[in-house]
């Protein structure tokens, strides 16, 4: 009997470890092998600054793109294998339920099938500029086994890149606000602009029309696959500023100053290219692009700010007792759906997760406790971003470039222009849904699903969006506010002018506020003074400022929170490293600039958050009042730097990790800085830039790995080496790298 016992015991054994290994390994055994682009020989010279930033030559476009591939790769080819897998919808295989979120939405929009439709449309030259950069990335990959992440990742190929950039858009414009609350049943927050006509403010929010969307939906599993802004997301920003020369007193001058993840698969990337076929530019891209998404060339320039527009619909469908029809103008439909398989890491183990995804003639479907509710939205099924991008990048002119712009290709982010002749130029960018004005519907609300006139095609053309060029102020900016603040009075746009169906937001940062009173200031904006007004760190006392700061007022306290209540009030509404309240107003301003900026229902409670901000400065540092440089760092490695700034102060910090040591590491705020002027006598365009860590920021060996902390703390920008001979002269190294066989 013992020996029956001992033998079943031992099967049992050997079962659960053969379950087990095969938890470990089955995804890579399934998962599809990828194919290559065809080949052709490419071969590049990437020449690296003294701070380690690639130039990358080449005799055609194409070379320079498959270099462009191999410098990011050998500075961080960690964070483009994550890039890669996202655009494979195999995330989560590397990032385990958090990648799963993403892996949801690859195949909710149908990023694979968008790109496998649209990429073989593109220009020639534009796939030969992706298939090039695929081609980098595989040999790379193939080059250095012992650093690939996940079996079967590569090769890739031009068709995967673009599925990338399909899956990724999308979410500068707010699309996760709207599909992480529906997949969590919960209720969306939006506002845009002014009331839509025979729609008052208090129907405009997206409350449904059937109960409210509170619940924890049925459509996920233990843990529910929520697609949330994020943290980082829901605090994107970024500041820009382009000035005239007669405004200067000197040069054209345009700053780029964004404010993205310090790390990451949005992180920006600073690199030059120039090949043999006139492309010849220097800037930043994020992981996983080929070029530059802003910088500068020879004779223009420009940055971008992430803009709000109302660029989704939301639409409750009607649909019947066994979820396979939504009724259309009174018929029938059927409701396509299709079930897939994430791959989900949970330890050592790789579990089979598996999705339903529906689609409606609206868009894509996601089902709650609550119904059915599908979403349309701006560039929807389109991937002719790549070619306007890349198009861009060789523009010499402003009519060139508004060209491109005016095709309503990139679907958001705002633009700030500047150039050579003296242009300064700002556009609203949006590809913002072509609604019919005249049907009747709560476009801010969630619309009936059963109209077929309210499922609109394309985008609304280029002159209907706000723009301006050459204002008389001579100085534009943006700080993610609204588009009718951004070059002074006399010369800012009128919001009566533009169409309430558009959804044009209308809010303010402090970040805005600041800059609009700064730059209205003065009668000449020089250098001196825009590096004033770009590093100011001060607050307005408005918005949700003051709203804080009225809840402190009136709040009751004893003890130490009376006195860290007191010491707030008193402060000077700088983050300068000065005041003795510093550390307490940083610890509790972001959470309320959060609130605004996502539209919350209610502010969060001060009480609360002083107690938090108390306890905190209490625990890791003795006292409610230390200086802010020893609470707020710079973190890369060994080195470990103070920082002054706030959320939504110009010097942003925005967000932070909050380290074992209770210090602030920051994650998020002033990421690439370019500084770029064009000489009014005519010569030749020069540019300052800086990155947080450096070139090189997931290789601890690089000597580029922390070689910026200290001039970023400092506010100190490097030269930008663009000119060739420049580059050459001061070259720490070179190396041309070829697939010839």
């Amino acid at each position: 009997m013992k020996t029956w016992i001992v033998r079943i015991g031992f099967a049992m054994t050997v079962l659960i470890l053969v379950a087990i290994v095969g938890l470990a390994t089955w995804e890579s055994f399934f998962a599809e092998e990828g194919e290559a682009p065809s080949y052709r020989e490419y071969t590049a010279e990437i020449v690296r600054d003294e701070y380690g930033v690639p130039m990358i030559y080449g005799a055609t476009d194409a070379d320079v793109a498959y270099g462009v591939a191999i410098a990011h790769s050998q500075d961080d080819f960690f964070t483009l294998q994550d890039v890669v897998a996202m655009s494979k919808g195999r995330y989560a295989v590397i990032a385990g339920e958090d990648g799963a979120q993403f892996d949801y939405v690859y195949h909710l929009l149908d990023a694979r099938g968008t790109a496998e439709r649209e990429y073989p449309g593109l220009p020639a030259d534009t796939r030969a500029l992706f298939e090039a950069y695929a081609a980098g990335l595989n040999q790379y990959a193939q080059e250095h086994p012992e650093e690939i992440k996940l079996a079967k990742l590569f090769p890739v190929n031009g068709e995967d890149v673009a599925a990338g950039f399909v899956l990724r858009q999308p979410f500068f414009f707010g699309l996760g606000n709207v599909i992480g609350p529906l997949v969590a049943g919960e209720e969306l927050r939006r506002e845009f602009g002014p009331d839509i006509p025979g729609f008052p403010r208090e129907q405009n929010g997206i409350q449904p029309s059937a109960p409210a969307i509170m619940k924890n939906t049925t459509a996920t599993s233990a843990r529910p696959l929520v697609l949330p802004a994020g943290e980082d997301a829901a605090h994107l920003g970024s500041n820009a500023w382009a000035v005239s020369p007669e405004k200067s007193g000197g040069p054209t001058t345009l700053i780029s100053n964004s404010h993205q993840p310090l790390r990451g698969g949005v992180a920006w990337y600073e690199l030059g290219v120039q090949s043999g076929e006139g492309w010849h530019f220097t800037g930043a891209n994020f992981p996983g692009s080929p070029l530059p998404f802003l910088g500068h060339n020879r004779d223009l320039g420009w940055t971008n700010t992430v803009n709000r527009p109302d660029m989704v619909d939301v639409y409750k469908l009607d649909v019947n007792e066994d979820g396979t029809q939504y009724r259309l103008d009174g018929e029938w439909r059927d409701l396509a759906s299709q079930t897939v398989t994430l791959p989900v890491k949970l330890g050592p183990l790789t579990l089979p997760i598996r999705r339903t995804i529906y689609r409606s003639e609206h868009g894509p479907v996601i089902k709650n406790d609550n119904g059915y509710f599908a979403i349309r939205y701006g560039g929807m099924g389109k991937a002719d971003q790549l070619d306007a991008y890349y198009r861009i990048n060789k523009a010499s002119t402003l009519e060139e470039w508004e060209a491109q712009i005016a095709r309503m290709a990139i679907p958001s982010t705002n633009f700030i222009y500047a150039d050579r002749a003296g242009n300064i130029a700002y556009v609203y960018n949006a590809a913002i849904p072509d609604r019919p004005e005249d049907v009747r519907a709560n476009w801010r609300g969630i619309l009936p699903g059963d109209r077929s006139e309210l499922i609109w095609n394309g985008t609304v053309e280029y002159e209907e969006i706000p723009k301006l060029v050459n204002p008389a102020s001579g100085w534009i900016y943006n700080a993610n506010n609204e588009p009718f603040t951004a070059a002074g009075p006399g010369s800012d746009l009128d919001p009566e002018d533009f169409s309430p169906v558009l959804g044009i937001e209308r809010k303010q940062t402090n970040r805005s506020r600041r800059a609009y009173r700064l730059l209205s200031e003065v009668d000449t904006l020089d250098r001196a003074t825009l590096e004033r007004i770009k590093y100011d760190n001060a607050y307005e006392r408005e918005g949700y400022v003051e709203t804080m700061f009225d809840a402190l007022k009136t709040m009751e306290a004893e003890g130490e929170l009376a006195e860290a209540r007191d010491l707030l009030l008193e402060w000077d509404f700088t983050a300068d490293n000065e005041g003795r309240a510093d550390a307490l107003a940083l610890l509790m301003i972001r959470d309320f600039m959060s609130a605004e900026y996502q539209n919350k229902p209610e502010w969060p409670d001060v009480r609360e958050h002083l107690q938090d901000a108390v306890d905190h400065l209490n625990e890791h540092f003795g006292r409610i009042d230390p200086p802010m440089s020893e609470l707020l760092r710079l973190r890369q490695g060994d080195v470990d730097l103070p920082l002054d700034g706030g959320s939504d102060t110009l010097r942003a910090s925005t967000t932070w990790d909050v380290d074992e040591d209770g210090r602030l590491s920051l994650r998020h705020g002033d990421s690439f800085i370019q500084w770029v002027e064009w000489p009014a006598d005519g010569s030749r365009v020069t540019s300052r830039s800086i990155q947080p860590f450096g070139s090189a920021t997931t290789r601890p060996d690089s000597p580029h790995y922390t070689d910026q902390m200290q001039l970023y703390v400092d506010h100190q920008l490097k030269p930008v080496r663009f000119w060739e001979e420049d580059v050459r002269a001061n070259a720490s190294s070179t190396t041309t790298v070829s697939n010839a066989r």
